[in-house]
């Protein structure tokens, strides 16, 4: 199934008609304004301090860790990168594990006392670059994403999956080979797993971080933890039971970190995971038809949304006294089109069965939803970069008409770092540095290599993965 690609639609006119040709109703301005761009230079203040404007970082891992979990100079260059952005929130920088086991890969950094003056220095080395380029470092707010991997861990060998699950799913389960008589995670072990995001959260204070994200996005434990209708214990069941968890690791934050602020990423819908179909384009569809009972904020079908929970949650954050929310959909690992809509798959992917502006459309219209109901939240929207060119305007459209309060930007920002600097600015976009969504960034460390734009970023071309690569994809 073809569908048009952005960079083909050359005029505010051919985007707005490829809108009403799918009759979905984005919001977009035809022209950067100078009142628009205002918009998205206006400052936000926070529990966790003033933020600068209205772009935001999202988390990029690079998969470029050392073993033991400390940051190498790939990781610092793209921490130096995210100060050159101009964007004054950085959500996390990276995923960085509270604990071995929790680990995504190998390679993904791990939060231990023997490694606060890295961390320490990954943070001074993102502002002091911000300051150097922007001459000031007000308004800055850097955080940092804390996570345990559950199901998705792979601390020890990137082929090797080592899961930790917090119930079981007919469909995931076998994917990552959980074996039936593997116990799930029991509720000491989720006691346990409390204290060590609080004990790495006092880790972040240390280092210089402003504000900790408690991760409950993509799939992973936090995730899971939410969608764990059917588990038994304390930790699953009515919502009380599965919120349970958030709401413990906060109150130890509250009291062993002091003045530290507190941020969520949360899939705020999911879908039913995908697999590729039997056609030869290999088109997604469904894994399991009917009834689906595993998705936070689905409507039981899999294929829609109820955002009733999801709202209960962001009230829970008020209560809480959290008030950056970060939203997000479904997982990269079983549903990749819904959470990180693109043209190009990654090679253990599937094509998209829709068209990718479908898929932005679905994101900012349900996080609109949450904004206009929780008008004190902060709340950040993902999703944007298949919009490519078009973008800034997408952008401009949801801050100027408040349905959002700030843009996250993830992997456009492995091509073209300084983007929001280059919008704020009123300079039109380099068109040769705009990410095309060609999934390099994830097939590369899907297949036990590094994270980055090799496409684009000059830096990365010249690697010897970018060969590598390449006759990956041909020979798939």
């Amino acid at each position: 199934m073809a569908f048009p690609r952005i960079s083909g639609l050359k005029t505010p006119e051919q985007f707005q008609q490829r809108l009403e040709q799918l009759k979905i109703a984005l919001p977009f301005d035809s022209e950067m304004t100078d009142e628009g761009i205002s918009s998205l230079a206006q400052p936000l203040v926070s529990r966790a301090g003033l933020i600068s404007n209205r772009f935001c970082i999202l988390p990029m891992e690079g998969w470029d860790g050392t073993q033991d979990g400390r940051p190498t100079d790939l990781t610092r260059r793209r921490w130096k990168n995210f100060g050159l952005s101009g964007a004054g929130l950085i959500w996390g920088g990276e995923a960085v594990a509270v604990r071995q086991d929790g680990r995504a890969n190998p390679n993904q950094l791990l939060l231990k006392e023997e490694h606060l003056s890295e961390f320490e220095s990954l943070h001074t080395l993102l502002v002091q670059t911000h300051e150097e380029q922007f001459g000031s470092t007000d308004g800055l707010s850097v955080g940092l994403q804390l996570t345990h991997s559950g199901r998705f861990s792979r601390p020890n060998q990137k082929t090797q999956p080592e899961p930790r699950v917090a119930y079981r799913h007919p469909v995931l389960d076998g994917r990552v080979g959980v074996d039936s008589d593997e116990p799930i995670l029991s509720d000491d072990e989720l006691k346990q797993l409390i204290e060590d995001f609080v004990a790495a959260a006092v880790k972040a204070q240390k280092a210089g971080f402003r504000w900790v994200d408690v991760k409950h996005c993509h799939g992973y434990l936090g995730h899971e933890i939410l969608s764990g209708f059917d588990r038994p214990g304390e930790f699953g069941g009515t919502f009380d039971n599965r919120t349970r968890f958030l709401r413990e690791i906060v109150s130890g934050i509250r009291t062993e970190a002091p003045g530290l602020g507190i941020g969520v990423r949360v899939s705020i819908f999911d879908f039913t995971p995908y697999q590729p179909g039997e056609s030869e384009e290999r088109t997604g569809v469904p894994s399991a038809e009917g009834h689906y009972s595993h998705a936070f904020g689905g409507d039981g079908t899999g294929q829609g949304i109820d955002l009733e929970e999801p709202f209960q949650l962001v009230r829970l954050m008020q209560e809480l006294e959290i008030d950056l929310l970060c939203t997000s959909c479904g997982s990269p690992y079983y549903n990749p089109h819904i959470q990180r809509p693109a043209l190009f798959p990654p090679s253990d992917g599937y094509q998209p069965p829709e068209d990718p502006l479908v898929g932005v459309n679905r994101q900012i219209q349900a996080t609109a939803q949450l904004k206009q109901a929780f008008p004190d939240m902060i709340v950040v929207g993902t999703g944007y970069s298949y919009l490519q060119e078009w973008l800034p305007n997408v952008a401009q459209a949801v801050v100027r008409r408040r349905l959002v309060d700030s843009v996250g930007l993830g992997r456009m920002v492995l091509s073209y770092p300084d983007l929001p600097a280059d919008v704020l600015a009123g300079k039109a976009l380099t068109r040769k540095r705009i990410c095309r969504t060609f999934s390099d960034c994830t097939t590369a460390p899907r297949n036990g290599m590094i994270s980055g734009c090799f496409p684009l970023d000059p830096f990365y071309r010249e690697m010897p993965e970018r060969e590598e690569l390449v006759q990956l994809k041909k020979d798939g």
